[in-house]
């Protein structure tokens, strides 16, 4: 019986030691070494995980290969989108020549796996929700500030992102039995109530969305929940304390 697994926001840096994530507190000291126990524990060879964003902290591809060969060692079937501190992705063509084969992205298309459809994009901040209340302001790598009514440049970005988790959303598999979003930033803020995001989700009848992004906020705080037949799923990794969360078995 094969499970699904979601985790974002792995940070890793094996290619750029000098990015250790170890500064920022000890919910993520030598969080590497703890995923990488878990992992192995938790998820089984025929598994799937799904890494909601911030993959890496490296910048150029050749770096973040060194990531992603860790990455491959451990059990499972992952697909990946990207997140913003992901600035090593490129191409999905080029992505798709240098991955090791148990690594996938969704890059404003799908990826369909024993009759699951996923998809999603990266999202951006967006003024509609903020999660002020919920984050510890310490050293790290917070939330960023609640976007003002006039950003015209990150409200451009949310609709284009907007637009490029709706393309990927088409794809999705009509006849399939369990129809997932991947998005980075949360689509949807703490009490649940109607955005720009959830709207598409609910109208490509998508099941469960993932998303990662948040940091700093004490694990169970943010529980999220359900909002017409969509489920929504925070997996940052120190949120959810290093360990695959399970989100579905087959």
């Amino acid at each position: 019986m094969s499970k699904i697994w979601a985790i974002a926001d792995l940070h890793l840096s094996f290619g750029v030691p000098n990015k250790s994530m170890d500064i920022f507190g000890p919910r993520w000291h030598d969080h590497a070494e703890r995923l990488g126990k878990y992992w192995r524990k938790f998820v089984g060879a025929d598994d799937l995980v799904l890494l909601a964003g911030d993959i890496s902290w490296a910048k150029h591809l050749e770096e973040a290969l060194i990531d992603l060969k860790w990455i491959h060692t451990l059990p499972g079937t992952k697909v990946m989108i990207r997140g913003n501190h992901d600035y090593w992705w490129a191409s999905k063509k080029k992505l798709s020549n240098v991955l090791p084969p148990s690594l996938h992205v969704i890059h404003n298309d799908t990826f369909n796996w024993k009759g699951v459809s996923i998809g999603g994009s990266r999202l951006w901040d967006t003024s509609e929700y903020h999660f002020n209340e919920f984050i510890e302001f310490v050293k790290g790598p917070v939330i960023s500030k609640r976007v003002k009514e006039g950003d015209v440049d990150a409200n451009k970005i949310f609709q284009r992102e907007l637009h490029r988790l709706e393309m990927s959303l088409k794809g999705l598999q009509q006849d399939a039995q369990l129809r997932i979003a991947m998005t980075h930033y949360p689509p949807i803020g703490p009490s649940l109530g109607a955005s720009e995001a959830s709207r598409l989700l609910e109208q490509y009848n998508v099941d469960i969305c993932v998303f990662g992004h948040l940091h700093s906020v004490p694990p169970g705080t943010l529980p999220f929940g359900e909002r017409k037949d969509v489920r929504y799923v925070l997996t940052s990794c120190d949120y959810i304390e290093c360990q695959p969360l399970k989100i579905y078995e087959l």
